[in-house]
């Protein structure tokens, strides 16, 4: 397996430049054309986010002090109104400041004009309907990641929400109890629409999950974890991860959090656009992973250091009853560049509590293995572009066709034999929309414990192979499966993939002509489609100069 801390030291000193291509900021700095992804051409950037003159090339870090920072605890959304079965919701996407680092202001792109988003709390069985507006000068689309949800809900990259423009998002909540979260999937400007803040958690409760004797209400808290560059004017810089020396949790640099002495439920997300996380408790205490992206595991699992690469989420739950009050403990990133600090956070134990919660020793029965009837093979290739089995993104190709109810086991490459010097992102995040998956094994060895569970977004290493088992339903449609190092799918490591209807004849096969041709004969699917090609006409109407002038503008739009 990849070490990833040596991987990420090889970048700090040599840069990706043997891997990717390069372009020069005013004053020679390096720039990877492929790690930032260009805005269209016809979105005009704000002020506060433009490069900087030629005098001003030179930039500078806002400074690093740990833990001068409060943690909050992102505020839960209150519904605007209810019925006897759903929840409706009101969001504006809109520029915001926030103190990320202390004494400065920062202009982010949030939701609610929170950073990050103001988390949803969702119950299995009644339905969340979000109506979000565009305040943004950029086009957006959001999608609900683990959610399983019709396509025409989906925020398929091409299903544009334009600036001025609202758009209604319906949830069903009809799958088990996550830890779900949502986040831009505009095509192109996923990447940069997620780092400079458009992400928020969406956790999802059910019966059994909640009748389980878990921390709950106030010991029950979502870590949000990032990473960031904040000049020292404020400005939040998007340029490549090596370069992002600020480590955010909950949308504060290197926070503290005060706890009680006693057990607390943690749900850690990665939501880096593009980096892993490898996390620990300084003085090598263990903790107890209870959950993966798309729910409880079987029994819990000790650990000593949880990974997550990009959009990965675990549930952990620490107990700090085994540390006097008074005392410390420092949350670190063992994968963090050797010229990075690794702090991430530092647990205050401050005050003791009542503890009437454990932790079972079976946690949920998982669904079996299914039988599959379908294997698929994906090669993920990064040189000399991001491409899914040689292919880039199209959104009116179909690249897989599949049915309802079909169950299939995909085989997913990582076409890198080995990590070249000096590159980031050699490992691949792989999402699947629409279903949660079993890993069924790596390069033919079965995973461990903690992989196990129901998951949507896998880790593939340099060289690696890995299997992953699933069954599609229950709503036909367009979805997508990407790399979810979202500087890969912006530039197009992505595709497209219909699910017909069950009973379909015409599945199975890759390729294929569009998925609206086949599909009009149920109204979900027909609506769905119908969506999809308003967006995507709209998209090529107000961006049909953009392909034109796309490598033109990175290659002289410099540092934003």
């Amino acid at each position: 397996m990849l070490n990833r801390r040596d991987l990420l030291k090889a970048a700090a000193v040599g840069g990706p430049a043997v891997l990717f291509p390069w372009d020069r900021a005013p004053g020679g700095a390096r720039v990877s054309s492929l790690a930032l992804s260009a805005a269209p051409a016809t979105q005009a950037a704000p002020a506060a986010h433009a490069a900087p003159p030629r005098s001003e090339a030179k930039r500078s870090a806002a400074r690093i002090t740990p833990f001068e920072h409060a943690m909050p605890v992102p505020p839960v959304l209150n519904p605007v109104s209810r019925t006897d079965s759903s929840d409706l919701y009101r969001l504006r996407m809109a520029d915001t400041q926030a103190e990320i680092v202390k004494g400065l202001l920062t202009t982010v792109r949030t939701f609610g004009g929170c950073f990050p988003g103001p988390t949803i709390r969702a119950v299995r069985g009644r339905e969340v309907v979000v109506q979000q507006t565009n305040d943004l000068r950029v086009h957006t689309s959001v999608h609900l990641h683990g959610g399983q949800v019709h396509s025409r809900y989906d925020g398929l990259p091409m299903d544009l929400v334009q600036p001025g423009e609202t758009r209604e998002y319906r949830y069903p909540n009809e799958q088990v109890a996550a830890s779900l979260w949502y986040h831009d999937h505009a095509h192109e400007l996923e990447a940069e629409n997620v780092y400079r803040g458009l992400a928020g958690a969406y956790l999802l409760s059910d019966p059994h999950e909640s009748g389980l004797p878990l921390p709950n209400g106030e010991f029950d808290i979502p870590l949000l974890i990032r990473d960031a560059r904040i000049e020292t004017d404020g400005r939040l810089i998007y340029t490549d991860p090596y370069a992002c020396p600020h480590m955010l949790v909950n949308g504060k640099e290197r926070p503290y959090f005060q706890v009680a002495a006693r057990k607390y439920r943690l749900r850690v997300f990665n939501v880096s656009p593009n980096r892993h996380v490898s996390l620990r408790l300084a003085d090598g205490q263990p903790f107890t992973q209870i959950a993966s992206d798309g729910g409880l595991l079987a029994a819990p699992v000790t650990l000593h250091e949880l990974t997550l690469t990009g959009a990965e989420r675990a549930e952990i739950v620490v107990d700090f009853a085994r540390y006097p009050v008074g005392g410390s403990v420092v949350l670190e990133n063992t994968a963090a560049l050797e010229s990075e600090r690794t702090e991430v956070l530092r647990f205050d134990i401050t005050r003791t509590a009542e503890d009437r919660s454990r932790i079972p020793d079976v946690l949920a029965t998982l669904p079996p293995i299914p039988k599959a009837t379908v294997h698929r093979e994906f090669a993920l290739t990064t040189f000399p572009d991001a491409r899914i089995n040689g292919r880039k993104y199209d959104p009116k190709r179909t690249d897989v066709r599949t049915t309802v109810g079909s169950s299939e086991i995909w085989t997913i490459r990582n076409h890198l034999t080995r990590p070249p010097a000096g590159v980031f992102h050699a490992p691949h995040s792989f999402h699947t929309h629409l279903v949660q998956f079993r890993v069924l094994d790596r390069d033919g060895v079965p995973v461990g414990p903690a992989e196990a569970g129901l998951k949507d977004t896998i880790t593939v290493h340099p060289g690696e192979s890995v299997r992953i088992a699933m069954t599609w339903g229950e709503y036909p449609g367009e979805y997508v499966y990407h790399c979810h190092h979202m500087v890969h799918s912006s530039h197009g490591q992505m595709g497209r993939i219909d699910v017909l209807p069950a009973g379909s004849k015409d599945s199975g096969r890759e390729s294929g002509d569009a998925f609206a041709d086949s599909s009009r004969s149920t109204g979900s699917s027909a609506a769905g489609a119908s969506a999809a090609g308003a967006g995507r006409r709209r998209w090529r109407r107000r961006n049909r100069h953009h392909h034109h002038h796309a490598g033109h503008h990175r290659r002289h739009r410099g540092l934003r």
